[in-house]
């Protein structure tokens, strides 16, 4: 495997010939996510060669391949919790390491073709996680209508914006959706939880790891060598001992056999932190596998709360007093 740690670059600036792909088409949440993270890095004028994929498994797939530099994907709604289709299509792959997250407030309106009204809605298309946001909302205003699967909230809008032969009226998706592909917004801010944030990551082959900030997430993959009471248990004390704060938990399956799961992590800290790599060390010995998705800093700034004992200061004297025994006996 090719070293993913060389030196990291000086500054977060890109290159003009930098390549983007996302979970598209225009107009998603992934494309507003792509935009929002182009914008800190100073590359918005790269927005428009982005290129969009039907689907997280076409994203990752071209970024492994080398036809695209970055990728963007969801990986975890506040309603919904992690998307499945992401943490499986990256632990399916080696070589791809998370670069930098980014949080978006998700906001829906029910978009449909001009001269639509919300009488004549009898169907409505969307992605699974949108619809799962907006059932409130539907069932107070749209009790009759069903429910049609769509590839994603921007998909629906477009193929209503395109196509004839569909079986709904209206679709569930981003404004900036409704705005690109012509519809009418019948409603507007029909989420049922206002504060709905969704997270996307910003995905790459081996190259830099971003440099520590202080504010910094790292994602894993956690193994067992076999299921047995007390395995989770015993790799989860590998954090609490050393003052380490999980921000998600999730089990996979890994799809050798019933039962047989995996384990998705995101903690807070950097490798480059004491706490960090003692951690994943430990991991290391206790688990069957550690797949180490990268460490990056966190889209909300917010500083790890780190007790005394577990600062790099505090690993550094306890190194020192190791050795001090050492060369005394």
């Amino acid at each position: 495997m090719r070293d993913p740690r060389p030196t990291p670059p000086e500054g977060q600036q890109v290159s003009n010939e930098t390549t983007y792909g996302y979970f598209g088409p225009r107009g998603t949440f992934t494309q507003a996510a792509l935009a929002a993270h182009l914008e800190s890095v100073g590359a918005a004028d790269r927005l428009d060669a982005s290129v969009p994929f039907a689907t997280v498994t076409a994203v990752l797939d071209a970024v492994q391949a080398g036809e695209i530099d970055l990728g963007v994907v969801p990986i975890e709604n506040s309603v919904e919790g992690g998307v499945s289709a992401t943490l499986d299509a990256l632990n399916a792959r080696d070589e791809l390491y998370i670069r930098a997250e980014v949080l978006v407030p998700i906001t829906f309106v029910l978009a449909a073709r001009p001269g639509t009204t919300l009488e004549s809605v009898r169907a409505v298309g969307s992605h699974s996680h949108a619809w799962a946001q907006v059932r409130g909302w539907m069932e107070a205003n749209l009790p009759a209508a069903h429910y049609v699967p769509t590839l994603s909230t921007a998909a629906a809008a477009e193929d209503l914006s395109g196509l004839d032969d569909l079986t709904y009226q209206a679709a569930v998706c981003a404004r900036m959706a409704a705005d690109t592909f012509g519809l009418e917004v019948l409603a507007s801010d029909i989420g049922d939880n206002a504060s709905a944030v969704t997270r996307f990551v910003v995905v790459s082959g081996p190259g830099h790891l971003p440099a520590a900030t202080g504010a910094d997430k790292t994602t894993i993959m956690l193994f067992q060598h076999d299921d047995h009471a007390g395995g989770l248990l015993e790799m989860l004390e590998q954090f609490a001992a050393r003052g380490i704060n999980m921000t998600r938990l999730e089990s996979r399956p890994t799809g050798a056999a019933m039962g047989s799961y995996g384990f998705s992590i995101d903690f807070e800290g950097h490798l480059d932190d004491a706490r960090v790599a003692e951690t994943l060390m430990s991991l290391h010995r206790v688990a069957a596998r550690v797949r180490f998705f990268g460490s990056y800093p966190r889209a909300d700034a917010r500083p790890a709360e780190v007790v005394p004992s577990a600062s790099d200061e505090s690993f550094a004297d306890a190194r020192d007093w190791l050795e001090q025994l050492r060369t005394q006996g």
